[in-house]
């Protein structure tokens, strides 16, 4: 009796948990709209601001849509293709507001805050493609295991490259033996 008891409450646990989850398309369309609504009036709040302020405003308005548009998407049509969308746009949207965000900067500031900003952005990239290989079906435990080794060593390499190129930014400010000293090390730390 307690076994039944239990199993019951857990049937109806997990019912009630992935009736939580799923949306219907009318759902999904007052989401949709929920969104669209939320960016116009975010956007509409950036036209108070000016220059460079009123661009970041913006681009966090937009990156804020997209990235709850895809979000709504993963969670409308659940799927390792839809979840790596979300990451991509979540990627995206925070490498758009950090490019905006350099324009404040100039000369070699400017440059480093934009090889920090494609660093962090090429990061991201590839942490999601490396939890996409994770969320893919395999037809053992060994090739998806070989597949996810094969995604983090590609976004090893790929991560290293962006960070070695902001770092190597960063030694453009010194001069003569220092500034090798510099490089030699972003070499050294970053494997290139």
């Amino acid at each position: 009796m307690k076994i039944a008891r239990t199993l019951i409450a857990t049937i109806t646990a997990g019912l009630l948990a992935t009736s939580a989850f799923a949306m219907t398309q009318p759902e999904y369309k007052a989401a949709k709209d929920t969104i669209s609504a939320e960016y116009k009036a975010s956007k509409d709040k950036c036209n108070a601001l000016t220059g460079n302020a009123k661009d970041i405003c913006a681009k966090e308005a937009k990156g804020h849509e997209d990235v709850a548009m895809a979000e709504l998407d993963a969670r409308y049509k659940p799927s390792a293709k839809a979840e790596y969308k979300a990451r991509v746009a979540r990627a995206d949207a925070d490498y758009a507001v950090a490019k905006e965000k350099c324009d404040d900067l100039s000369g070699n500031a400017k440059d480093v805050c934009m090889k920090d900003a494609k660093a962090a952005h090429v990061t991201a990239k590839e942490n999601a493609k490396v939890s996409e290989a994770r969320a893919q079906p395999a037809d053992t435990p060994a090739a998806k295991g070989a597949a996810v080794a094969e995604a983090r060593k590609d976004a090893a390499a790929e991560k290293n490259e962006a960070n070695y190129k902001a770092a190597k930014e960063r030694c453009d400010t010194l001069q003569g033996d220092v500034k090798s000293k510099c490089v030699d090390e972003a070499k050294r730390m970053y494997g290139q």
